[in-house]
């Protein structure tokens, strides 16, 4: 049957970033789809409730603090979820933080800090699993893109070009790692209402712009990610990697 390919039933996964955001809507969705779960964030305490829900679902969770911008806790992290569940069939690096001002003002701190979070540590995420799922000859890989990845936009210069920087990883990626059965693709969310985003819709007119870009005319919600991860993450998607896929309400097509 078609619809057990979609199953992640005796799977797991690890979801950073998950204390916030997309990042929790993904790992919820992952979890109502059969996964157990590794929950990474640099703060653990907004975790907990999560983690009750996963518990909930009668699924296995792990709480993990873990700075991922340094590639030395990554180690760490992968350690710990192979001590605890065996293996790791699934990551989603959801991790990412934001500095708003002009590119001529932003500084050598803005830019080691945003590239440190968006870019460095999805990479080195990517190898520390990719040599689990290397030896297991399977694995799906999830990395969150942006509209900054194919567009500009004024006064995020830095965090386009992380952004970018994920969006090509995620096809090298892909290429390199296809012998081995490893699925590589990245989601792009357009305007998504999260603590990320929270500052830009004080504005309102800048919201009001945002949703008249919006064919759909709303802005998403992390929910609306929810069918994209889960099917990049099963079987049923076996044969796709490589791609850049826009969850976006039409954004990239108007």
């Amino acid at each position: 049957m078609v619809l057990e390919k979609f199953s992640l039933k005796g799977k797991t996964a690890i979801v950073i970033g998950a204390s916030r955001g997309l990042g929790q809507g993904m790992a919820r969705a992952l979890a109502e789809a059969g996964a157990d779960l590794a929950l990474v964030a640099r703060t653990v305490s907004p975790l907990d409730e999560l983690a009750e829900e996963v518990k909930g679902l009668n699924r296995k969770c792990l709480i993990l603090p873990n700075d991922v911008s340094k590639a030395s806790e990554i180690q760490i992290m992968v350690n710990r979820v192979i001590e605890t569940f065996g293996r790791i069939d699934i990551l989603i690096n959801s991790q990412g933080t934001q500095v708003r001002k002009p590119a001529l003002e932003m500084t050598e701190q803005d830019w080691d800090g945003l590239m440190s979070v968006n870019l460095k540590s999805v990479f080195f995420s990517c190898q520390a699993v990719g040599r689990e799922m290397t030896k297991q000859g399977k694995g799906k890989i999830i990395n969150v893109a942006s509209l900054t990845s194919v567009i500009g936009l004024p006064n995020i210069s830095v965090y386009g070009a992380s952004k970018g920087g994920v969006a090509q990883l995620t096809k090298a990626l892909a290429v390199e790692w296809a012998p081995y059965h490893i699925n590589v693709n990245a989601v792009l969310p357009g305007y998504y209402k999260t603590t990320l985003t929270a500052d830009l819709f004080k504005n309102e007119e800048r919201a009001k712009w945002v949703i008249s870009r919006i064919p759909l005319g709303r802005t998403g919600l992390p929910e609306d990610l929810a069918g994209t991860v889960v099917f990049l993450s099963s079987e049923a998607s076996d044969y796709i990697t490589g791609q850049i896929i826009p969850v976006d309400g039409g954004w990239l097509s108007s």
